[in-house]
Parts: C-alpha cells; structure tokens; sequence
C-alpha cells in the first residue's frame, strides 16, 4: 500500500487536504498557552485571545506553505519541439536532391520564369547564385521547361526525363508541382530533380552486357562445336587433325574467356563512370610496371620499348591506380600486336599541361581526331601519356568510330593473338571517370599513336605551368 505523503494530500476534488501533523503543529502553541494559564502561571484573560490568534496565524501560514511550489527555483516547463518545428527553409536546403521554387506571372512571357529559392544541391549542379535568376540561365531542356509552364499555369503534376550536360551526362527525372499563387499574384511551381543515373545505367550494362555476350560468343561457340563433332566423327583416329583441332579450339575458349572479362570490366566502370576517383597515381611509376609486365610478349615479338619518362613524382594524377594501369596496358598492347617485327614502341608522358597543350596535335601530316574532351577549369593541369606505334597506321574515315564496342578495322592483321574490340572501349570509359581526354593522330602506312591525359593530383601542377614539360613536335 502505497505511504501517505507527510506534506500534503489532494481529495478527489482537486482541493488539498491539510494532514494530522499540520493540524499538530498548528495547535500546539495555542494549547500550551491554556494549559499555561490553567496552572496559574499566565493571565487567563490574556491567555485564551492570545492562543487564539496564534493558533489563526499558524494555520494561515501553514495553508501558505502548503500552496508553495516545492521547488521555486525550478525552470517553466518548455512546450515540446514539436510545437516548434525548424523553418522549412532549413530544411529544403539541406535535401540531398536539387530542388528549387519558380515564380511566373504571365503564361506568354517566356523569358519571366525564375527561380525565387534554390536549395544548395541545385546550386552545385546548376552553378547558381543565391539571390535567384532567370530559369532558362540554368536549365534548357524544353521537356523540363515544359513541364514546369504545366504546373505554373495548367495546375498539374508532371515528371520528365532529363539528361545533364557534361562528358559524365548525369540522368535525372525532373518532378513539377504548382504551388500556387503566393501575396504578390505571381504563380509558383516546386522542381525537384532526382538522379536516376545509377539505375539507368545498371539496366542498360546489363542488356548490353546480354546483346554483345550473344553476339560475340556465337562465332567461337559455333567454331567449337564444328571441331567437336568433327573429333567425335571421321578425325577421331586422325592424331595429326586432332592435336591441330585441338589447339585451336583451345585459341578459341581462351578468345572467350577474354572476351567475357573485357565485358565484365566494361560494365563495372560504366556503372562507376559518374563517380570521379579519390586516389592519387603516379603516371611514370604505373608506366614503368606495365611495360615489365609486356616485356615477355614484347620480346616474343621481337618489339623494343623507347620510353620518355618524367622523374618519380613528376607526374602524379588523381585516380584509381588499377584502371590507369589497365589504359596504360590496353594502349601499350596494341601497339605491340600492331607493330612489325623489329619495330619500336614509344612511350612518352609529359606534366604540367594545360587542356590545350594536352590535346594539341604532334604530327601536323598525320590525321588526328579528339576521341574525348573533359569539361575542365581554367586553372587545371594535366599529365599526359602518349603511345606510337609503327605499324599500318588507320585511315581518317576510321578515327571516328575506333572506341565502339568491336569496331575492328577491315583487313588489318593483329598477330596470332586477337583482341576482342573492347580495349579503346574501355579506355575511353575509364578516362570519362577520371576525367581526363583522349585523342589519336595516324598516318597511314607508317604506324598510330594514342594519346591520353588526366588532371595533376592538387599540389602536383595547379602551379607549374611555367616549368611544364610540353611535348615537342613529333621528330622520329
């Protein structure tokens, strides 16, 4: 059973009830002062008012004392924070998607659409201005555009698609609402843009992925089955047919397997290709790796390597060290199958260029073609990886086309071993993520030569362009 409390108790009625020990209290000294003048040791006369205004003023006081709050210096109870929400300003600006408030006032005036708020997002991605501006200064698209006059004037919802500019070209679905019209008559629209890039882009890898596997695996499949049955048939008992049948059907599975991881490789950087790199790579160092790695197949080959190197540390870039390494081998390989025997394969990088030095051409005969251009600051700089070859060199008509999926060039011969027409592919995706560029020069008949550049790592370039080592014009 639960305990009195000795302060104080509250009836069912709200009102509160004085306990026995007050009353106590209260008539003890009222009591004393009777029991004094009974005894003879006070004036009764005096006794009996005295006791009786001590006894009111004890009760009063009590009653006080009781209505007190029992901790005064206790703070004012704060309303909860739901009473207060946080101003939805602060909390738009936050959203991780771009969003933005656009006001009109005439369905004819075209050019009176504006943005009154933009959240940060939307001022990363469209490159605004607080203080708000025109819409068609940050965005252009007439679907969006469209979809934004339906909400202002049509009072409808609309979703559209929409593809950034750039090299990355990031995908979003672009969201209208209207909101209404706010004091000053202006009609307003809320966009909101959510990037869908990673999901489009996963589902066209992977019908991608399904289209070029089946059709380039048709060919070798079909190849293996033809020399299977022909082992199980009249060649069974042939050792000579068989030992031939059988190595090429081993030339075979190993074109697949190739081919299967080039697909594989491509589709992991495609969906990868809006995220720029985080690491940082020294360009020479990777270089010299890779041309170890190929001296064996360069030898067998009978192929020499010349390269110009910068020092360690000349050239440091910022990205992912194992797809550098994977372009770098991707061009030095070509050359190599594209090469004569006895030829020479050049690797040259240079540092400390601007975009312009970079993609400016070397060979001012040869036919040359931009194959990537990176969107770049004024202020950036690059190193540049250039790999020549001598070998038949490509027609100017070809140069377009040299980084589509299994683009091979008609009637050039690559050696016994085979490429699969993924590796200029790859290249170029990789390059896009790291956001770099990408050219070739040719001059048929004496050979190609494919260049690449990437930005300096921050502290590795962004200030020495007066001590850049630019390349020179081709002199071999």
């Amino acid at each position: 059973m639960p305990m009195a409390s000795p302060s104080s108790s509250a009836r069912s009625d709200g009102a509160i009830r004085t306990p026995l020990a007050v009353w106590g209290a209260v008539l003890a000294g009222p009591a004393a002062l009777l029991a004094l003048a009974a005894a003879g040791g006070a004036n009764a006369t005096a006794a009996i008012p005295l006791a009786l205004g001590s006894g009111v003023a004890g009760y009063v006081l009590t009653r006080r004392t009781l209505n007190r709050p029992a901790d005064p210096a206790a703070p004012t109870p704060v309303p909860a924070a739901q009473d207060h929400p946080p101003p939805f300003g602060l909390i738009l600006e936050t959203l991780p998607d771009p969003l933005m408030v656009i006001a009109a006032e005439e369905a004819d005036d075209l050019t009176g659409r504006r943005f009154v708020f933009a959240n940060a997002a939307a001022r990363d991605l469209f490159k605004l201005q607080p203080r708000g501006g025109l819409l068609v200064s940050a965005l252009r698209s007439p679907q969006v555009l469209e979809a934004v006059d339906e909400s202002l004037f049509g009072g409808v919802r609309r979703s559209v698609d929409y593809v950034g500019g750039g090299a990355q070209g990031r995908e979003w679905a672009a969201h209208c609402a209207p909101l209404g019209v706010d004091e000053r008559g202006s009609r307003l629209a809320l966009l909101v843009l959510s990037d869908e890039t990673d999901a489009r882009r996963s589902e066209r890898t992977r019908a991608d992925f399904l289209a070029n596997a089946s059709h380039e695996l048709r060919t070798p499949l079909a190849s293996l089955s033809g020399f299977i049955e022909t082992l199980r048939g009249h060649a069974k008992d042939d050792v000579g047919a068989r030992d031939k049948f059988l190595g090429i059907m081993q030339a075979q599975a190993e074109r697949m397997a190739r081919l299967i991881d080039d697909l594989m490789s491509l589709s992991r950087i495609e969906l990868n290709e809006h995220i720029a790199p985080l690491g940082q790579v020294d360009l020479a160092m990777a270089t010299i790796d890779v041309l170890d790695a190929l001296a064996p197949q360069a030898k067998e080959k009978a192929v020499a390597f010349d390269p110009v190197l910068p020092p360690r540390g000349a050239a440091v870039v910022e990205g992912d060290r194992d797809q550098i390494v994977q372009v770098i081998q991707n061009l030095v390989d070509n050359a190599i199958k594209y090469t004569p025997r006895d030829g020479v394969v050049r690797v040259e990088i240079f540092s400390g260029l601007t975009a312009d030095m970079a993609a400016a051409p070397r060979d001012p005969g040869a036919a040359r073609m931009s194959l990537l251009t990176p969107d770049h600051a004024v202020d950036e700089r690059y190193a540049s990886l250039r790999v020549s070859d001598r070998g038949p060199g490509l027609a100017r008509e070809h140069l377009p086309r040299l980084t589509e999926r299994f683009y091979r060039v008609e009637g050039q011969k690559s050696g016994e071993r085979s490429g699969t027409g993924l590796g200029l592919a790859i290249v170029k995706h990789i390059m896009n993520r790291h956001r770099g560029g990408m050219t070739v020069e040719s001059v048929q008949g004496e050979g190609a030569a494919f260049g690449v550049y990437l930005p300096m790592a921050r502290g590795d370039g962004r200030d020495q362009s007066a001590g850049a080592t630019s390349p020179s014009p081709l002199s071999t």
